[in-house]
């Protein structure tokens, strides 16, 4: 019986193979001269992006506008398939995805930051195509999307093709907002994990969102302590004391929409453990409280971040990017210019007040991976 069903379900997955035209939408942008066919999905958005022509921009809204206008989800079970077996790669098989979903779940109790982009083995199991129908139904809506291009094109004649090719969309009511806020944390939260690898530590603090104005601030506290060989995580832990084979830090984890995680992690070094890792990484964040940061440090990793900046504007999809961010995190596009003013502002007062007011020890999250024996 069972050979007898997988024989037909064999013969109809064949029938409906002949409806899909593999990558149709990949071969028209390449044919156009259409380069970076691409998605991502993180835990604040999924984008979808692609370079073309300039001359190329209605094409570019018939192919986007009808990608979403009504979709039919041919190839679910493949998908779905896919899906699980990524899971399994970059978490079920991986010490450090096993750590960082665990780590969230730690951080986090109300906020769906706790929750791994990808979803839970049984979710994605149990998922139906009406599931993804609903979802689609729900959140692909109008007041739901956002859109930036970025090139030799006119403004009127932009707002006059998205008229004309997006305006078939009906209009829905805005899909549900995250509303759930995390509450103050009160007590230091550990995971211990013992897996088949090296050693890791980490360590997290809550810190806010994106549009906060101390954000950037944060940002800066990243640099100081793990941008490059002359950062002070770098050459404490890995250099000096040769505790840890690479030490980081940033902020905006898992993402920045909400308040976020600023996340620091070391790989130990053989001979050393994870606790004292995490004991030299703590002196060096306590620095930050006690001392203020030094005028030329300080003024070298603001030339770094506005560098940075200023080159991820230097592309079109890298500008287009940063619109786009920044238009759906605070609101408005226009406060991306105002960043390098933001940058240019911060005081070692300011670290100094950050830091004491976000490294505590009720306000930290540590997660050990200790490698298994056997």
């Amino acid at each position: 019986k069972a050979k007898q069903l997988q024989a037909e379900f064999a013969k109809v997955e064949s029938e409906a193979a002949k409806l899909v035209e593999q990558n149709e939408m990949g071969r028209i942008v390449e044919q156009a001269g259409g380069v970076g066919l691409n998605a991502t999905t993180s835990t604040d958005a999924t984008r979808y992006f692609f370079s073309f022509p300039a001359n190329k921009l209605e094409l570019w809204m018939s192919l986007e506008s009808e990608r979403f206008l009504d979709p039919v989800f041919r190839e679910f079970y493949k998908e779905q398939n896919v899906i699980l077996e990524e899971r399994r790669l970059r978490t079920d098989n991986s010490p450090i995805g096993q750590m960082v979903e665990a780590f969230l779940d730690a951080a986090f109790k109300v906020h769906p930051y706790r929750r791994p982009v990808i979803g839970y083995n049984q979710d994605i199991s149990g998922l139906t195509r009406e599931d993804v129908q609903q979802f689609f139904d729900r959140y692909y809506v109008p007041s739901n999307l956002t859109i930036a291009i970025v090139g030799d094109v006119r403004p009127a004649e932009v707002k006059r093709l998205a008229t004309i090719y997006f305006g078939r969309y009906k209009a829905q009511p805005k899909p549900p907002q995250v509303t759930a806020v995390e509450p103050a944390q009160t007590e230091t939260r550990e995971v211990t994990l013992k897996l088949k690898s090296q050693p890791w530590y980490l360590e997290g603090y809550h810190a806010p969102a994106f549009n906060d104005p101390d954000a950037v601030i944060y940002d800066m506290i990243g640099d100081i302590l793990s941008s490059g060989r002359t950062s002070r995580l770098y050459k404490s832990l890995v250099e000096t004391k040769q505790l840890a084979l690479s030490a980081q830090g940033f902020t905006g984890f898992p993402g920045n929409k909400f308040p976020n995680l600023m996340l620091f992690y070391a790989l130990t070094a053989p001979g050393h453990t994870v606790e004292e890792v995490g004991t030299a990484l703590r002196a060096e964040i306590e620095r930050l409280k006690t001392e203020p940061v030094t005028s030329e440090e300080l003024e070298r990793v603001k030339t770094q971040a506005r560098a940075g900046l200023l080159r991820s504007l230097s592309s079109n999809m890298g500008m287009a990017q940063a619109l786009l961010e920044y238009d759906v995190k605070t609101g408005d596009w226009r406060n991306l210019f105002k960043q390098l003013d933001r940058i240019a502002a911060i005081a070692p007062a300011d670290i100094q007040r950050v830091a004491t007011k976000t490294f505590t020890a009720e306000n930290r999250t540590i997660g050990r991976i200790l490698p298994k024996e056997g």
